[in-house]
């Protein structure tokens, strides 16, 4: 079963529970899938799904470190809720350790030295991470290792 299938299974599950904020966070990323389905003009793939889920993800944190500078406690409570439902949707996470032993496989072999090469040592981890981490947190650790 496809992840969009799953996310409609449990989306009819929070609402025979009545689990709003799950059903809610459900909703709105299976909204995000038409509307990029509706943009491709074709279905989505599953990494593309796993990198939208990601990228709600992404949001919700940027909506945290917003709330907490205006100090408003039950927003910062309410996107970490809904990003721990997201969560549950992604494939295991790699752990960092793991994706920097991937990363400097990658790095060794496209001989990359500085962060100019950051792109061909991007361009080989993505397809083998694919949504166990996501792409900020690669990048990340490629520039942090590439600037040693």
């Amino acid at each position: 079963m496809g992840l969009k299938a799953i996310l409609e299974n449990s989306l009819k599950e929070a609402m025979k529970s009545g689990d709003q904020t799950r059903k809610q966070t459900i909703r709105l990323v299976l909204s995000a899938i038409r509307l990029a389905q509706v943009e491709k003009g074709d279905e989505l793939n599953e990494l593309e799904i796993i990198n939208l889920v990601q990228k709600e993800i992404k949001s919700r944190r940027e909506s945290i470190q917003d709330a907490e500078k205006a100090n408003r406690i039950d927003l910062v409570e309410n996107a970490k809720d809904e990003i721990a439902v997201l969560e549950s949707f992604l494939p295991k996470q790699m752990d960092e350790e793991e994706l920097s032993s991937i990363i400097s496989a990658a790095i060794v072999e496209t001989k990359a030295s500085t962060p100019a090469d950051m792109g061909k040592v991007m361009k080989i981890v993505i397809p083998i991470v694919a949504g166990r981490a996501p792409n900020d947190k690669i990048s990340q650790i490629v520039r942090r290792l590439l600037t040693k």
